[in-house]
Order: structure tokens, then sequence, then C-alpha cells
């Protein structure tokens, strides 16, 4: 890195190291964020509520542990930004909806808590979709979110505000959540790491009703795999494991999902990150047919459903104030009133899919220590469409561009997106999963891909 760089382009583990030399301070590093993050807001609507003063003190705080000699950690003086379905200390929680108008949380979720305790300076919150259901983001409190690889495209969702403000430099770290894809479809969207961990694997406390239960997770979004691993160090129930796993992985690499259409372009890419693989001494295999998660992806969005009619019933799981659900948006009035009608049969269908699969892919780790598929079936779309309608010339509903994430939230598997590309102008991601709880394993096959195909670069904003 040269001594020139903005320290905006630094990544956290940049950041900590200059912080260590005393080439600059904690406070110089925020200041270069916030005045980076008001350049790029305007054209993607990513940051939705800014806590400058309490960031500035935070920093100030950091600035003084690193003179001293005291500093917390890897992540001490780093700005994160949370996404706004993650409760963050004396700041609103809109996620996304109208009916949490005045929302003030009045403690951090536990792994924003974490983060804090760490010393990392919190100073944002991250647009997202109305209460985190959808692959976009847009709602009708702060509008859509642009790509900023595009900002006319979307960088997908539920994540997007996070994602967007990263890639595009306003921080190095954001902290999203992952209930369908929704870390990883965003970063393969924006050139970046997205790493959803095994279920568990970060404990939560202290949030919002959880809609979909324990196949949400919350984790990190950075512009490299060493960065989401500082993180995890912080949020996670242990220590990462440096170097675990396999030198030579046994890894099946799955093109698509059943007869699920493909951007031609993110095929082709994921096809040269297999290769990639095989180069550096894997061992690969292609998958001719892969239809096993079928059944999952056709049931999956009825779990959120229930989960938001369940919130309707219960309005008190969320706030002592009234809780209007006539100020939903269309969509999740829908959702709402498709999750009151289901039956507890269609949900025990969804759950005993789930652990069919589980089952089912139980035995294909036993073959393979990796499963490598793309991240996402489609690029980028306009920003205000809730998904594409059509992929590959082929229409396809509104879960078409998700067909390779849910499967990893009903089982509680570790997956994570790297960057493999461009397709013209956008990135594009590919995702490796892991059996659960091998976490550091796949961190560990991440960097090495990493460090073999290097990736850094930002968008001309």
């Amino acid at each position: 890195m040269n001594s020139k760089t903005p320290l905006w382009q630094r990544d956290a583990a940049q950041l900590a190291a200059g912080f260590r030399e005393g080439a600059f301070t904690p406070t110089d590093a925020l200041y270069a964020c916030l005045q980076r993050s008001a350049e790029v807001n305007p054209r993607l609507n990513a940051l939705i509520t800014l806590d400058s003063e309490g960031a500035a003190h935070a920093a100030e705080q950091s600035t003084a542990r690193w003179r001293s000699g005291r500093a917390l950690g890897a992540l001490d003086g780093v700005p994160v930004t949370i996404k706004d379905n993650l409760q963050v200390r004396g700041l609103p929680t809109h996620w996304g909806s109208r009916a949490l108008a005045g929302a003030v949380a009045g403690r951090d979720e536990l792994p924003v808590a974490k983060l804090r305790a760490a010393g990392a300076v919190i100073f944002g919150k991250t647009n997202v979709p109305e209460f985190t259901m959808q692959g976009y983001t847009d709602n009708l409190v702060f509008g859509p979110t642009g790509n900023p690889w595009d900002p006319r495209l979307t960088p997908g969702g539920s994540s997007g505000g996070a994602v967007a403000l990263v890639a595009a430099g306003g921080c190095p770290i954001a902290l999203g959540t992952d209930g369908g894809g929704s870390i990883r479809r965003p970063a393969s969207h924006t050139n970046l790491v997205g790493f959803k961990p095994s279920r568990a694997r970060v404990p939560r406390g202290d949030g919002l009703p959880p809609i979909f239960l324990g196949f949400e997770v919350a984790g990190p979004i950075a512009r490299s795999v060493a960065d989401v691993a500082a993180v995890m160090q912080v949020i996670g129930d242990r220590p990462v494991e440096e170097g675990a796993g396999p030198q030579r992985a046994r890894i099946l690499f799955i093109p698509r999902f059943g007869d699920h259409p493909v951007d031609p372009q993110i095929a082709a890419l994921t096809e040269a990150a297999a290769r990639h693989m095989a180069e550096l001494g894997h061992e690969v295999t292609t998958a001719q047919d892969f239809g096993m998660a079928e059944a999952v992806n056709q049931r999956w969005p009825l779990l959120a459903q229930v989960g938001l009619a369940w919130l309707v019933a219960h309005p008190q799981e969320l706030s002592s104030r009234p809780f209007d659900a006539s100020l939903f948006g269309p969509a999740m009035q829908a959702n709402a009133e498709n999750g009151r009608k289901a039956s507890a049969s269609e949900l025990f269908e969804l759950l005993y899919e789930a652990e069919r699969l589980r089952n089912t892919l139980a035995q294909l780790f036993d073959r393979y220590d990796f499963l490598l598929t793309p991240a996402a079936a489609a690029l980028p779309w306009p920003a205000s469409e809730t998904h594409p309608t059509r992929i590959d010339g082929r229409e396809v509903g509104p879960r078409g561009h998700a067909v390779f994430a849910g499967f990893a939230n009903a089982v509680g598997l570790p997956a994570i997106a790297l960057p493999c590309g461009f397709a013209g102008p956008l990135p594009v991601g590919v995702q490796l999963v892991a059996r659960e709880g091998a976490d550091d394993a796949l961190l560990a096959l991440a960097r090495s891909f990493e460090q073999a195909h290097p990736w850094r670069r930002f968008p001309a904003l």
C-alpha cells in the first residue's frame, strides 16, 4: 500500500498498521471516511443515519489508546457501519418501514456491542428493504439505494446500503445480516467479500424480533478476507483458527441448481473460478445435476411471511408504542397476509424439507469439503425494481436471482461470496460453502483464492 493512498481506500488491517506506526490516527481515518461518505452518499443513498459526534468521541478515545500502547485489538479505531435491522444504542432503527418511525434503540444488539467493546468506531446505519425481506434495497422511508458500479442499478439486498458504502470507500467494514443470501448476493454485486457464518457462530441478543428465527445470522462485509476474519474474531463465539482446512480440498463445482437459468457472463466467470481452484492444487469435480435444494427454494419465502404475520399479531414484541401495519408498503402488506393465511402444514413442510436437505448435504460433505457456486444468478438490475424478471432470456420469479443462497440458511452452513471478475463494468462474485461449523476452513480457502487472484478496485464515482 502506497503511503499516499487515501485513508478511505485502506482496509481495516492497513488502518490498524498505520495506527500502530503512528502514521495517522483513528480520528484521521474517521474524518476520511466521513468525507468520502458525504461525497458518494448523495448518489447512492446508502447511509441513512449518521452519528458523527458519537463517532468522533469514540475515535478520540481510540487515538489515545493507540498512543499509550493500550489498543484493544485489530479493529480499534476502524470506522464501521451497521445495517438498519440491527440495534445501535441511541440511534433510530427504521427496519425500512414507516411503522417504526421514532423508534430509538436503548441498547446495542450483542454483535454491535462486541464491535464497540473492541474499539470499532460506529458512525452510522445503512439502508435496507422493508423488514429486510427482499433482494433489493428500497423502501418508503428512504427510497432506493444505488450500486456504486452503476448507481442506476441495485446493489441487491437486503444488505444493499451496507455493501454500497463499503464498495464506494465510505468505510472499510460493515455489519450485515443474512437470512437468505442478504450478505452474499449484495457483496457479489459490488466486488466485496460477504460472509454468512454457521448458524449460532455469531450469538444474537437485544435485537429486533427474529422473524427469520435462527435462520438469519449476523456477519461481516469487507474488502478482504482478512478483514472479515478480524470481525469474526470479535463477534464470533470463539476465535478464528488461522490456516484451518485441508491443503488439497475436495471441491464440488455446481454451475446451476436444477434447470434455473444463470446469466451467461456469471456462468463463465464462475467456471473460470473453478479452474483457478484446480490450478491452486485443489480437486475440483463438476456436478452434472444438482436439484436437492429445489424443495427448500420453493418454500423459503414462507418463513419470513409467517414471521411478519406473527409480528403483526404480536406488536408488543417490537415496541410498547402502537404498531400500525397499514403503514407497510404494498409488498409487505401482501407478505403479512400470505403469512396469516399459511397453514401449520405448509410451515411444517418447509421445516421438514430443510431437515431432509440437512441430512442429504451431510452425506455430500462426506465426499467433498466445499461447494462452489455462483453467488447470484443475475447481474444487478434497475434500483427501483424488486427483481430481474428475465435471466438468460427466460422468465423468472422474485427469487430467480437468489436460487444459490437460501439453502445455506435453511441448513445453517457457512458460506462466503468472493469477487471473481467483471461482466463489463459490473462485478461478479462466486460462492463457497462448507459443512456446518467449518467456518475457519472456509475462510482459509477464501484467503488462498484471494491471494492468488487479488481483486482490490474502486468504482469511479
